[in-house]
């Protein structure tokens, strides 16, 4: 195999990193004792490391690459954007025509009624401009009074410190002083975890009515907005059981509340349509997209909002509020190429049909192993909870996360990337995926679970805590 060499040796290059670089979500003691894994390059769905050792990549990145990496289309138009226009904002009535022509298409690809965006370089400023927006709508309103969020346990909407409140990681609230003021949390639909013995379908509608049990609690005329992920993400590809939304929707109907879907993993094709309020039959007041808008290839993110909630903001006045990159010239053109390529290459359409339905059978495969309890899956989402005892779906003795950890540096050791949340494992991989690859992930995790086992038996660790 033929690697480029076009950097240093990984030795100095982690060194570096170790002198220099503070990274996201790292204990940066422990990593820098151990070294960073440095990733050079990537084509399809494989990504390959300064060593050259090669790893199919069952993250997509971050969630987010979901046309798969190498598309040369990209990367001519950002070049040709930058040459035009490499920046200009969008403050001060002024705007350019790649930001004009993706407001176009995405109103075009939503579900019907949202028509309107608000860029942003993330998600989790799109979920900030979120509070200020909806907050804004209320008082437009004449109810500045409504300006609680209702959110849930366990969800993650961005690590600033309005996304992050948003969300409901006990971890991220326990540093920097979270949540801010007036955004409440319920518990999640995770049936696996903490549903019991209950039926799923009413463990659903149980988990849907704490929402109206909280509305009723604080006061429909103080709740400003619920915002979920259609599938929970980062807190462990929680699917949630099918009654689920149909309440949810009828709750936030019912009381007059604004429903934000938070589609930054969900969109973009990830759940086998284009977006997951399709999925679930949501209806959305406002969306939140970022990762798959690009497919990772240019930070944006944005808000879309529906026609009532647009025309209430056009209509107060100035609203204070924007972004340095809102509507970035070279982001926005690049999202565009993304789109027509999901389009277009019928990715979306591949995902739905082929890769989905094929994944979903080979996942499903994984609860007969031994140390599997539940093997989930929905559109190009999976899970697998690791457990001592299948039966009682019970957690192992050590601490929470070691296990999952163990299992994560092994698949890393056996060329797939995935990821451990708690003592979970999940894959988000890019919606390209053949049937063959979708064989080497399989291989792959079920070597890297056997790896896992024998580790466990012969350090004496297949006991429930």
């Amino acid at each position: 195999m033929n690697i480029r060499a076009n950097h240093p040796p990984t030795a100095e290059m982690q060194a570096t990193d170790a002198a220099h670089h503070l990274h996201p979500f790292t204990h940066g003691d422990a990593l820098n004792a151990k070294g960073t894994r440095v990733i050079t390059r990537a084509e399809g769905v494989t990504l390959t490391d300064s060593d050259g050792k090669q790893y199919l990549d069952g993250m997509a990145g971050l969630w987010c690459v979901n046309i798969g990496y190498g598309r040369n289309e990209l990367a001519d138009v950002a070049a040709r954007q930058m040459r035009d226009l490499p920046y200009y904002n969008t403050f001060f009535q002024t705007a350019h025509p790649p930001v004009i022509a993706l407001a176009k298409r995405l109103a075009e690809l939503m579900p019907e009624g949202l028509n309107h965006t608000f860029f942003a370089g993330s998600g989790s400023e799109a979920n900030d401009t979120n509070l200020r927006l909806v907050r804004s709508y209320w008082a437009a309103k004449g109810k500045p009074e409504k300006r609680i969020f209702i959110s849930r346990k366990n969800a993650y909407h961005g690590s600033s410190m309005g996304s992050a409140s948003l969300g409901g990681m006990q971890a991220m609230h326990g540093q920097g002083g979270l949540p801010i003021p007036d955004i409440v949390h319920i518990d999640q639909p995770y049936w696996y975890g903490e549903g019991g013995d209950t039926d799923p379908a009413e463990f659903g509608l149980q988990r849907a009515r704490l929402l109206e049990e909280e509305i009723a609690r604080l006061g429909e005329e103080n709740v400003a907005a619920f915002i979920a992920e259609p599938i929970q993400g980062a807190g462990g590809v929680i699917v949630p059981p099918e009654t689920y939304w149909p309440e949810i929707q009828r709750i936030c109907d019912a009381h007059d509340i604004l429903l934000i879907a938070d589609e930054v993993i969900c969109g973009f094709g990830r759940t086998g349509n284009w977006f997951g309020s399709e999925t679930y039959a949501i209806r959305p007041d406002i969306m939140t997209i970022a990762k798959g808008l690009s497919s990772g290839y240019a930070p944006i993110g944005g808000s879309v909002v529906s026609d009532e909630v647009a025309e209430t903001i056009n209509a107060m006045g100035e609203f204070y509020h924007g972004y340095t990159y809102s509507g970035h010239p070279v982001a926005a053109a690049v999202a565009l190429e993304n789109l027509r390529i999901l389009e277009e290459d019928g990715i979306v359409d591949h995902a739905r049909d082929v890769a989905a339905p094929y994944l979903a059978e080979k996942w499903a495969q994984l609860a007969d192993h031994p140390i599997v309890g539940e093997a989930r899956c929905k559109g190009m989402l999976a899970a697998v909870e690791l457990t001592p005892d299948k039966s009682a779906r019970a957690p192992f003795s050590t601490p929470v996360g070691q296990v999952g950890l163990r299992t994560r540096e092994t698949c890393f050791e056996n060329g797939l990337v995935m990821r451990n949340v708690r003592d979970s494992m999940i894959v988000s991989p890019p919606l390209i995926l053949t049937r063959g690859d979708i064989d080497t992930l399989i291989d792959r995790a079920v070597k890297s679970l056997d790896e896992t086992h024998a580790w466990l038996k012969a350090e004496g660790l297949m006991t429930a805590g």
